[in-house]
């Protein structure tokens, strides 16, 4: 645990950490995942994200990379392999950006790991070609790295109030652009996983 008021040492044991209490998150909350998708989507965001973080986290018990980025990037080929649909390339894409920025650096610091998830971002608004208020797995993600320059607690609240807003919003991307005006009042499931991501990484910062 980092003293108060300070960030821990992220290095490749940190991230580690962060992407097995991330899957331990996942495997929490697949069935609310898959009922926020089931009003909106395919039904199948829960099972899908499930699969690929049981793989991220058979990897990383096998593999032991001795870097950040090389942990991001092996997380990131084990989603893009494992899961189906539009979920596994745009997180993949996230985190195998995201390493990729980080380089061969054996610690970074939050600022450095701002910027390698602001790329990874950037990465799946491309893909996807969405933004913010769209809907998406952006609504969370955006203000989330955003808030990271004041704290990875700012950066878990800021994601969490971005998928609460999606409520109102009418889906422009995705299968539940389909809906229409039908899918507003309902929470995206992509922004609800992708605020998992910060919440798990502010509490394994803590």
């Amino acid at each position: 645990m980092a003293p108060p008021g300070s960030d821990p040492v992220l290095d490749a044991a940190f991230f580690r950490r962060w992407l097995t209490a991330l899957a331990a998150a996942v495997e929490r909350e697949a069935d609310r995942l898959t009922d926020l998708d089931a009003a909106i989507g395919d039904a199948d965001h829960g099972s899908n994200m499930l699969r690929g973080f049981r793989a991220v986290s058979a990897a990383l018990d096998t593999d032991a990379p001795a870097t950040p980025g090389a942990v991001l990037v092996l997380a990131g080929r084990q989603l893009v392999s494992t899961v189906g649909g539009a979920s596994g390339p745009l997180y993949g894409t996230l985190l195998r950006r995201a390493g990729k920025a980080l380089g061969d650096a054996e610690e970074v610091d939050r600022e450095r790991l701002r910027e390698a998830l602001r790329a990874g971002v950037d990465a799946v608004a491309q893909l996807g070609g969405a933004a913010p208020g769209d809907k998406t797995m952006l609504d969370a993600l955006v203000p989330a790295v955003d808030a990271l320059d004041d704290s990875f607690a700012a950066g878990a609240e800021a994601a969490g109030k971005g998928a609460v807003a999606t409520v109102p919003l009418r889906a422009r991307k995705g299968r539940a652009s389909y809906l229409g005006e039908r899918s507003i009042g309902h929470q995206d499931p992509g922004a609800t996983s992708s605020a998992l991501i910060f919440t798990t990484l502010a509490e394994v910062a803590r």
